[in-house]
């Protein structure tokens, strides 16, 4: 064949290609919001319990997302039928013998793509994103914060049926357990603690333990817990005004009336209090650390997932690509290791662009599979022209003359 006829039968080749690509991708857009929440599942479970979500900045970015998710299931669904059409150009050149190799070429093609696909969403995706969204000691400082809030509310629910002295045991042991997770201490935030948000998470625990004082107590201690509540009023009011030091000195004094619901139980009113007062340090200094919240658009993430799995499907395919050019005779197993220690390098330059992190995990989950791959691919084509050379001798025929 000329060169006219090669790049004819190369254009009649991408075009079958790109009709596939069209009539799969149409009827994967039937199906793309689904396939979507899929596709950035490791990104909403990276974020905060409360965010999870993705934001839209323009009213047809949405139906741009999912018409680029239907794309882009065509692409993957095509895969076999694109590795058939590569196989069909390429097999002029191959021996007689050579050609049979087509069926498993384009299965092993497509399950490569599949493995290095499913690898990049299951193993690079969730741990990518968790470095990317989460600062560790934020988040390390939020889960003991819940931890505690939960121990707190538990504490607050004995004191409601009456069981101060059970509460109070709970109390005890959250408040130790929230300091000996902490080592001790909150380390110290990036910026100072917000005196507000300290005061409105105290308000709140003030509200909650009052209703379990309620609940648990009433009857003879109503005058009592109306002190309260009206000194709770007082802070508010004063927290109204910014004054936090008034709102700060009359919450206190209402936890101090509480102790009059009970005489009894003063000591296990005040762990509660002192268990209240330390969530709410703990919350404003979880907020100083945890300053910046992500607002991820549905484009750029989506974006960011499918070119990292394109990737690794592409780098999977790369022992196979190297097998098919050592068949055609346009790479040998010796260039190849001769110039392994410089294509180690490109792979390792290629892992660094195509990573978004800078960490040394994710570079190597993707600088990893991608020697391995190129290892794989010099193993293939060494056993190829190994396999040549026998049925060259076998036949006669010697790679110098192709006599």
């Amino acid at each position: 064949m000329s060169l006219a006829e090669h790049l004819t039968e190369l254009r009649s080749r991408l075009l079958k290609c790109t009709a596939a690509v069209f009539v799969l991708g149409a009827a994967s857009m039937v199906f793309a919001r689904p396939i979507f929440g899929i596709l950035v599942k490791p990104v909403l479970d990276a974020l905060p319990a409360d965010g999870r979500a993705l934001v839209y900045t323009s009213g047809i970015e949405e139906i741009n997302v999912l018409m680029k998710v239907g794309v882009y299931c065509g692409i993957f669904l095509t895969t076999p039928v694109i590795l058939w059409q590569i196989w069909g150009f390429v097999s002029p050149g191959l021996f007689p013998e050579e050609r049979r190799y087509a069926g498993p070429f384009v299965f092993m093609g497509s399950l490569a793509f599949l493995l290095g696909a499913m690898f990049c969403y299951f193993a690079v995706l969730p741990s990518m994103f968790k470095f990317l969204l989460n600062e560790e000691e934020s988040l390390a400082i939020s889960q003991r914060l819940d931890v505690g809030r939960l121990r707190a509310d538990d504490a607050l629910r004995f004191l409601s049926i009456g069981e101060a002295e059970r509460a109070g045991k709970l109390a005890q042991e959250a408040s130790a357990a929230l300091k000996a997770e902490g080592g001790g201490q909150t380390p110290e935030a990036t910026r100072p603690p917000s005196e507000s948000v300290e005061l409105e998470a105290r308000l709140a625990g003030l509200g909650r333990l009052v209703d379990a004082a309620a609940d648990g107590f009433g009857g003879p201690a109503r005058i009592v817990l109306r002190g309260a509540v009206e000194k709770r009023a007082e802070a508010v009011e004063a927290y109204a005004k910014e004054d936090y030091a008034a709102a700060a000195k009359a919450m206190d004094e209402a936890a101090s009336l509480l102790a009059g619901v009970a005489p009894t139980r003063a000591e296990e009113l005040a762990g509660l209090w002192r268990l209240e007062k330390e969530l709410a340090l703990g919350k404003a200094r979880y907020v100083a650390h945890a300053w910046t919240k992500p607002m991820l658009t549905m484009n750029e993430q989506l974006s960011l997932v499918l070119l990292l799995i394109l990737s690794f499907g592409v780098i999977f395919e790369l022992p196979l690509v190297m097998a098919v050019l050592g068949l055609v005779g346009i790479v040998k197993a010796g260039w190849l290791m001769k110039y392994q220690r410089h294509a180690f390098v490109v792979c390792i330059i290629l892992a660094a662009v195509l990573t978004p992190t800078g960490d040394v995990v994710n570079l190597s989950l993707m600088a990893g599979p991608m020697l391995l791959c190129y290892e794989m691919g010099v193993l293939a084509v060494w056993m190829i022209e190994r396999r040549r050379g026998k049925q060259d001798t076998e036949t006669g025929i010697t790679p110098t003359t192709g006599v």
